[in-house]
């Protein structure tokens, strides 16, 4: 009995050390190399061969269904030769001293993306805006919340704006009114996560908006879990390190504006029920209400820029539920402090900064960003929108988006938040 005991014991000890040093080859080497396919990623059979612009062999490990299964049977096989029945990779989770162990003698891995340009930042743009970012990450004197938490410390659905594309190595968080309707059609075709009449999308302009914005096309980091169970985190950390991540911001109060107007001046069925009703209930004094978005601008009932900002302010609003995401911070969308970015993009500088990126990326050669929305919120509309705005408010208001303004190197509007 006891041998056979130490013989099971064995077998488990075994399979446990293959199964770790599996784990610290992908982690180190492996996901470099290997291209696994998925639901979102086409056989490599179909892909383009690359142009003599991009860099040969580039190849970026794709998601790894196919790997934690062949890990999951070599586990099950294990186990079932000692008599134990196993449901899920373990090991991870159950020997994580000995793997941070076995990380440190790969730490000398070459994390950065791999042929990068050689001068992908000619004016320095980004290195300004990059240090701004670290400089008040690390400035204890300058305090936000969540400011001091750790990537882990993220809530998984607070992850849902980070879009990865596996084939080119990218990552993008999106910030709704920055332009993200287009940055997300630049990562559906470098992805080709979706399909025309059975080929990938070529050209960002053809993706129909309805599918650009259906959260089922991307695969975002909150999908993970799911998916991966406890390997998402380790996952989800290796692609930060190995890919190319950006995000795109604007300055804070003209994103309100802008919101403002897309959702509230608009006929917009879902966000009238969700947020206008309200706000004209709460804030205007309105007991009966047009069911209809339709009825209700119809009768003139439609919320004031001054009732939205009644609303942003409101002590009540977010212990109801956190901030839409077309109103929600920046920092909060996207954990700048948490997630070192590669690339800072500006809404103000759009043209330059989309041109600078997909070169950054290697795919200028692919396609070019779509052009510019010419109805576009300005800076200069500023005073005018917010005249009406108590002065305390506007204080108010600029405490609350205050980290976004420091953090991506926006002046404070002192105009703004002076008689």
């Amino acid at each position: 009995m006891t041998k056979t005991r130490l013989v099971r014991l064995w077998l488990v000890l075994g399979s446990v050390f293959m199964i770790l040093l599996i784990i610290v080859y992908w982690d180190s080497v492996g996901a470099a190399r290997f291209y696994l396919r998925t639901a979102w990623s086409r056989p490599r059979a179909s892909e383009p061969r690359p142009s003599p612009g991009q860099q040969e062999g580039k190849e970026f490990a794709s998601d790894v269904d196919e790997f934690l299964d062949k890990l999951l049977r070599a586990s099950r096989k294990q186990s079932a030769l000692s008599g134990r029945r196993v449901e899920q990779p373990s090991p991870l989770a159950s020997s994580k001293p000995v793997l941070s162990a076995m990380e440190e003698s790969v730490r000398g891995y070459d994390w950065s993306t791999r042929g990068a340009p050689q001068n992908p930042d000619p004016d320095g743009r980004q290195a300004k805006r990059r240090s701004v970012l670290r400089e008040f990450c690390t400035n204890t004197s300058f305090m936000f919340p969540a400011k001091e938490r750790s990537f882990d410390d993220i809530p998984n659905y607070e992850l849902n704006h980070l879009i990865v594309d596996d084939r080119h190595g990218v990552i993008y968080c999106y910030v709704p009114k920055v332009a993200c309707t287009n940055w997300k059609r630049i990562m559906i075709v470098l992805s080709e996560s979706l399909l025309d009449q059975g080929a990938p999308y070529r050209d960002p302009l053809d993706i129909p908006r309805e599918y650009v914005h259906n959260s089922s096309t991307h695969l975002t980091f909150n999908k993970f879990w799911r998916r991966y169970g406890r390997f998402s985190r380790h996952l989800m950390k290796i692609k930060l390190k190995k890919y190319t991540k950006f995000l795109f911001v604007r300055d804070p109060f003209v994103r309100l504006i802008s919101a403002f107007r897309s959702k509230f001046e608009l006929e917009n069925e879902e966000f009238y029920r969700k947020f206008a009703v309200p706000m004209l209930r709460m804030y205007s004094n309105h007991t009966s209400l047009p069911a209809s978005v339709s009825e209700a601008f119809s009768a003139g009932l439609k919320v004031s820029f001054t009732n939205f900002i009644q609303y942003l302010l409101d002590p009540h609003t977010e212990k109801l539920a956190p901030f839409n995401e077309h109103w929600r911070q920046a920092h909060r969308l996207c954990h700048p402090c948490q997630i070192d970015y590669d690339f800072v993009g500006k809404l103000e500088t759009l043209d330059q900064d989309a041109a600078q990126l997909l070169q950054l990326l290697r795919v200028d050669k692919l396609l070019r960003f779509p052009p510019s929305y010419r109805n576009r919120t300005a800076s200069s509309w500023e005073e005018d929108w917010f005249a009406q705005i108590p002065l305390a408010w506007r204080q108010q208001l600029y405490k609350l988006y205050e980290a976004d303004f420091v953090l991506f190197g926006y002046p404070k509007p002192e105009n703004l938040l002076r008689d």
